[in-house]
């Protein structure tokens, strides 16, 4: 190996001299990487000193108001999570009490950190999650009073805007104990109890109906009671306990009936959690609240009761609905040798088929049977959506090579629906595109009833003859 190789073999040799010049030459100007070196120097001096820095930063955090761009976001996350891997590195081996103390301050900055930012990628959202998977690590070694604790949590869910704390309670679990358990039940009652409030009801005061108003602030006001009553319960076993929480309306929405039905069938009361599952299946069985997770809870009741045949019948309906890959193979793997190789080429047919033309191209892409995408996008290629980029594209790149003219239609339903619909910011995508299907013109020998590259550009040309920025790109 070359002794220019970038590994730890190489640079140790250097000596910590020229290693401690270099790293002052690097991060020189770099104020996150500047914090870093800090810490480890923290660190290397004790566990007091590491915590009092990461306090300290810590503090400056919570004051900070400037917005994170997305361009910065990535390295916002990075000085985060590098905060997280510090307190459990260098602290809790040490000190778990301080490590908890650190780490429950850090999801107490939660909100700050929310507001200066846009985590829609959720990449704050997987630090958040570490912190809390950290905090379950160093709950078995937790001496804190168990009452103490209980109420700290019950104190951090009245105020869990951003969801920061949602497993607050099985990551304490075995802290708590059940005498932490139960000091978080009564806590949890005793806001239950409570009378409304007139801020309470004031939240509602758009609300001609006073007692649907008294009710939509009563769930409210109860909400964060409601999730630590659940997740008692649900460590504790206790089913009806869980499923009390709900009303009976509650208990037939497609988010929530999978979840009770589940807990039920481990408990060994398939049939209960069958008529919880065919509850909510008496609601408009096409929803956008529909889950895969209602399918295959009620798919293993039904295997729970022996009934395997109705299971089959209902993973056929579900993926002739869905075109969903997992339904299919579980059909699949409960037939009887060679039977499932005609049911498999039944399955591309129905999906050959579907009305669903870019369900039915995704269904082939993940199966996979790039001879059936190629045959879908050629047949019914007046019926792509060119927005879905998010699938052409994949689409495109599979079947190049083997299929240069189905990769060619999915590249040409791109670019129609880019200049038809004025999508100026794919121009360059648009024009990279047509390159792609004029260096795939060789390649095709039969068109079909599709018209030959030069006519398409052709055509192009003459319905979209005054977008200067795409042709400028061509």
């Amino acid at each position: 190996m070359s002794k220019k190789t970038l590994n730890k073999t190489n640079l140790t040799a250097l000596g910590a001299d020229a290693l401690a010049e270099l790293l002052l030459d690097v991060t020189k100007g770099n104020a996150a990487q500047q914090r870093r070196l800090r810490m480890e120097l923290s660190a290397s001096a004790g566990t007091a000193d590491v915590a009092g820095d990461i306090r300290k930063r810590f503090a400056t955090l919570r004051r900070s108001t400037g917005y994170v761009s997305w361009r910065k976001k990535g390295a916002f996350a990075r000085e985060l999570s590098d905060l997280i891997g510090l307190i459990r590195t260098s602290v809790a081996p040490d000190d778990p009490g301080e490590a908890f103390d650190l780490l429950w301050s850090f999801l107490q900055l939660a909100p700050s950190i929310y507001e200066r930012c846009d985590d829609s990628s959720g990449t704050i959202g997987s630090v958040m999650s570490d912190a809390m998977e950290h905090v379950s690590g160093l709950a078995p070694m937790l001496t804190t009073d168990c009452r103490a604790l209980a109420e700290r949590v019950f104190e951090a869910l009245q105020d869990n805007g951003y969801g920061e704390f949602d497993g607050a309670i099985p990551a304490l679990a075995e802290a708590l104990g059940s005498d932490g358990l139960a000091r978080l039940k009564d806590l949890a009652q005793a806001v239950e109890a409570e009378p409304l409030s007139e801020a309470d009801l004031a939240r509602y005061d758009f609300v001609d109906d006073p007692e649907h108003q008294r009710e939509l602030a009563q769930e409210a006001r109860n909400r964060s009671a409601c999730m630590i009553l659940q997740a008692a319960a649900d460590l504790e076993g206790d089913v009806d306990a869980y499923m009390a929480r709900y009303s009976a309306k509650q208990l037939t929405f497609h988010t929530i009936a999978p979840d009770v039905a589940a807990r039920l069938l481990a408990a060994g009361r398939a049939n209960e959690a069958l008529q919880i599952v065919e509850g909510a299946l008496t609601q408009d069985r096409r929803t956008v609240f529909d889950t895969p997770e209602l399918t295959q809870v009620r798919v293993e009741c039904l295997d729970a009761l022996d009934r395997g045949d109705s299971a089959s019948e209902v993973l056929w309906e579900e993926f002739c609905q869905t075109l969903r890959v997992d339904c299919l193979r579980q059909y699949l793997r409960r037939l009887p040798d060679f039977e499932d190789i005609e049911a498999e080429d039944r399955a591309k047919s129905v999906a050959l088929a579907h009305p669903d033309i870019m369900m039915a191209l995704t269904f082939f892409l993940e199966w996979p049977d790039m001879r059936s995408a190629a045959s879908l996008i050629e047949i019914r290629f007046a019926e792509l959506d060119g927005n879905a980029y998010y699938i052409l594209n994949p689409a495109a790149a599979a079947l190049d090579g083997d299929y240069p003219l189905a990769a060619t239609l999915a590249r040409r339903a791109l670019i129609l629906d880019t200049l038809d619909n004025k999508r100026s910011k794919r121009y360059g995508h648009a024009a990279t595109h047509l390159a792609e299907c004029d260096a795939s013109d060789g390649q095709i020998n039969d068109y079909q009833t599709h018209l030959p590259h030069a006519k398409f550009l052709e055509t192009l040309r003459y319905a979209h003859p005054r977008k200067s920025a795409f042709w400028s790109r061509v």
